[in-house]
Order: C-alpha cells, then structure tokens, then sequence
C-alpha cells in the first residue's frame, strides 16, 4: 500500500495520542473531518493500524524487573518451532518473543516483579517450554529508551 503525507501524518499522530478526537487529529494533518476519518478507516482495514492500547507504566505497578533471554531448541523441525511459539504465547509475563539468526534460536523478553519471581517462572514454566535445550537470562539494569512509536518517514 502507497502511503501520502497524509497518512504518514495520521500515523505518527496516532501513535502519540490513539484517543485524539476525530476533529482534533483532522486539524493537526491537515484534512476536513470524513477525509481523515475514511484514512483512519482504510489504515485500520488494510492492517496498518493493528489496534488502539493504553500504554502502563511498569515500575509504578511493581513490574519494574526485564530481563532477555536467549533460547536454543533441541529440535528445528516445524513441529518443534510450532509448539514452541504456541506455549509462548501463554506465559503472561512473556511479553516479547522473536526468532533470531545465529547461534540461538529465540528472543524472549519477560517483565516481572522481582528476580525471586523471576526465578519461579524460570523454574515453573521457562524450562518446561516444548524443545527447550539452553536458556541464557540478562536482566536489564536500566532502560534508556523504550518507545512504541515506529519510525515513519516522509517520502
């Protein structure tokens, strides 16, 4: 899909603010309120606007702990990345998850409370993940720059 200034527009608004009024984001790009409103909608159809959340602060409900973790699997077949990916997706505290080049195989992000709660869910749940061979855990010491917000550039 051709994106115009426009669109690129709404994009980056909506991204700061996904709760700006129809009227008020129509007067910040540029155009009268059922044009904007019909891109939002097309944007929204074709899959580029995904959906609308409320960001929360971790650290003021006591989620302030992020720790990478490296996975290798003992098997690469489809089934074993399969079953993987689908455990994945039912460990809350999971909230990243990508497939990697190189040596490891998986990129976990997990936000927790504490390491002592880290280290139950290691036990509890991580090491019990379908196929999982070696897990290699870096707790984050302090977060620089954390955004949502993708880059869009004008063309």
């Amino acid at each position: 899909m051709k994106l115009d200034k426009f669109d690129r527009e709404i994009l980056r608004v909506l991204q700061q603010n996904a709760t700006i009024s129809m009227a008020d984001l129509s007067q910040q790009v540029g155009l009268s309120h059922t044009p904007c409103w019909r891109r939002v909608k097309r944007l929204e159809s074709e899959g580029i606007i995904l959906r609308k959340v409320t960001l929360l602060d971790g650290k003021k409900l006591n989620l302030g702990v992020s720790v990478f973790i490296y996975v290798s699997l003992k098997n690469h077949d489809g089934d074993s990345l399969t079953d993987f990916e689908n455990a994945v997706q039912s460990i809350d505290e999971i909230v990243e998850c990508h497939t990697t080049s190189g040596e490891k195989d998986y990129l976990l992000k997990v936000i927790v409370e504490s390491i002592e709660e880290y280290e139950y869910i290691l036990k509890t749940k991580l090491t019990h993940l379908p196929c999982v061979d070696h897990l290699s855990s870096t707790f984050a010491l302090k977060q620089v720059k954390n955004t949502t917000s993708l880059p869009i550039k004008n063309q």
